[in-house]
């Protein structure tokens, strides 16, 4: 079995990854902006839905965002300039071969990539590459792996271990979260700093039932019967 992205691309989706961003968007951007001028990469951007709060958070900054799928890099350019920012540019792009020159950007914002990739040590040595000296890299990513429930619900631990096996047979890594810290230094970055942060969800937000977590569920649940 191949499987080049474990989400896909279908619209469906598309629809879950803007759940995502909007019900996490103070729980991950809460301090997440960038000085007036700063040039930015975001790595991986997939259909936009971080580039928006990002280039709302950071009105004077200017954006470019890539990703290795083109149908993405067309959403993505939808979607921005269906908010009227201008700020942001976009390109298709490969993580393991940028094409910018070294030391071009200030600051580089990478969120939910490694997870997916086989080799995300060479992926932050290859976004090291294009850091300016003094420059800073956010990577934002989960750990699976350390999802707990009360009361406990066999059926949602096994749709957690679902989406960790789809994802390490993708090449993947679902609880690359953890590793975030040697794999940072490992790349040649210092002043390292880890914020766990945790997504609490109960009835009293539907936000995040009916949207992120049921759709996020349902689509390992259709995962596991496609493979």
């Amino acid at each position: 079995m191949k499987i080049s992205y474990i989400h896909g691309y279908d619209p469906r989706e598309n629809i879950r990854l803007q759940d995502q961003a909007s019900t996490l968007v103070e729980l991950l951007h809460s301090d997440t902006s960038y000085p007036s001028g700063s040039s930015v990469l975001e790595a991986g951007c997939g259909v936009g839905a971080q580039t928006v709060t990002l280039a709302r958070n950071s009105p004077n900054a200017f954006f470019t965002s890539f990703d290795i799928s083109e149908d993405s890099i067309t959403e993505a350019r939808r979607k921005v300039s269906a908010v009227g920012f201008t700020s942001v540019q976009f390109q298709q792009g490969d993580i393991f071969n940028l094409h910018f020159r070294p030391e071009t950007f200030d600051h580089i914002f990478v969120f939910f990539v490694l997870e997916h990739l086989s080799r995300p040590l060479d992926a932050l040595r290859s976004l090291k590459v294009v850091l300016k000296p003094g420059g800073t890299i956010t990577v934002i990513e989960g750990d699976h792996g350390s999802a707990s429930f009360y009361p406990d619900s066999p059926s949602a631990r096994k749709a957690i271990q679902c989406q960790v096996e789809l994802q390490k047979r993708a090449g993947g890594n679902a609880m690359v979260g953890r590793e975030l810290y040697p794999l940072l230094q490992q790349a040649g970055f210092r002043s390292i700093r880890v914020s766990p942060r945790m997504v609490y969800v109960d009835s009293s937000k539907p936000q995040f039932v009916e949207g992120f977590t049921k759709r996020t569920f349902s689509a390992m649940i259709e995962g596991v019967r496609e493979s």
